[in-house]
């Protein structure tokens, strides 16, 4: 971790907790006790989540989340923040830590290999490899791998259909499929359902894209684009620096500096992906919503209300 005061985690563990709700309140309480804001997920599979807040305040909480049962070993992702990214902080109770809707799959029963960031361009530059980016349409569009597949899936449940439908022609001709992912957890599943698939040769990006952002050179890198993060951030670029995407808080999608400059953008309110699907009823919420939010923050407090969304 370095000296700049945010520092953010982003963490995930496989693991059998028989009773995820006893362990909501204990973690939500030292969170709130160490000033610590973000989202953690918590479900019979195990953890996930993102958290912000200063080194000693996310130390103390890691040593929360490590002492909890299977969880010793839990990898964290760190970078860094020029603001708090969070506005609250909430333990989540989930049937999936990450929803695929495959109940058989099982990570801690098998998985792919994983492949070390500085590895990682030899596998996808090798021809008899297929690079698969798991994540949905919004996220690669932002940035992805030169060369990767993009299932164009609105949502991670879509994914196990999609590969089933275009299995044939996927691995006509190749020999090892190579799939990646923001932090490394989709990858988890995909490869584990892979596995379930009958399909041997399946690799992943061990530590996901931010690892491979944060270890590569930005010389040596085959990452093009900005990779996005679901936190105030929107997106980071090459050693985890921030990245120059917006997002329209009326339907939560990425904009890329031309989209902010369209007329059908207004702060909080429309942009050019939802200015034709609200209402003058819904945009006049969120301008409201807006507003209120500058009064805040004007006042140096945090506004702290429903997500704007189609049924806001």
């Amino acid at each position: 971790m370095t000296d700049t005061p945010i520092q953010v985690a982003a963490l995930y563990r496989f693991t059998r907790f028989d009773d995820p709700a006893s362990l909501q309140a204990s973690l939500q309480s030292a969170c709130d006790a160490a000033g610590i804001k973000g989202t953690l997920l918590i479900a019979k599979e195990g953890i996930n989540g993102t958290i912000a807040g200063t080194d000693n305040a996310l130390n103390s909480v890691l040593e929360t989340i490590r002492a909890l049962p299977g969880c010793a070993e839990t990898e964290v992702k760190f970078s860094h923040a020029d603001a708090m990214p969070f506005n609250r902080m909430k333990v989540r109770l989930k049937r999936e830590i990450v929803t695929m809707g495959q109940p058989d799959i099982n990570p801690n029963a098998s998985v792919g290999r994983y492949v070390a960031p500085e590895d990682w361009n030899d596998l996808i530059s090798d021809p008899d490899t297929i690079v698969i980016d798991t994540r949905n349409d919004y996220e690669v569009a932002v940035g992805t791998f030169k060369g990767a597949v993009d299932p164009q899936t609105k949502s991670f449940r879509d994914f196990p259909a999609w590969f089933r439908e275009h299995r044939e022609e996927l691995l006509e001709g190749k020999k090892k499929v190579a799939m990646f992912c923001t932090g490394g957890i989709r990858c988890e599943k995909s490869t584990s359902f892979l596995r379930s698939e009958g399909i041997e040769d399946v690799f992943h990006l061990k530590g996901g894209i931010l690892k491979y952002l944060e270890t590569v050179p930005e010389d040596d890198s085959k990452w093009e684009g900005e990779c996005f993060v679901f936190d105030q951030r929107v997106a980071v670029k090459h050693g985890l620096e921030l990245g120059s995407y917006g997002l329209c808080f009326a339907c939560r999608m990425p904009l890329n500096e031309a989209e902010m400059a369209s007329p059908d953008y207004e702060a909080g309110v429309s942009c050019p992906h939802c200015i034709n699907d609200r209402d003058d009823e819904q945009r006049a919420r969120y301008a409201e919503r807006q507003r209120q939010q500058q009064l805040a923050k004007a006042r140096g407090e945090a506004h702290i209300g429903p997500k704007p969304n189609g049924d806001a």
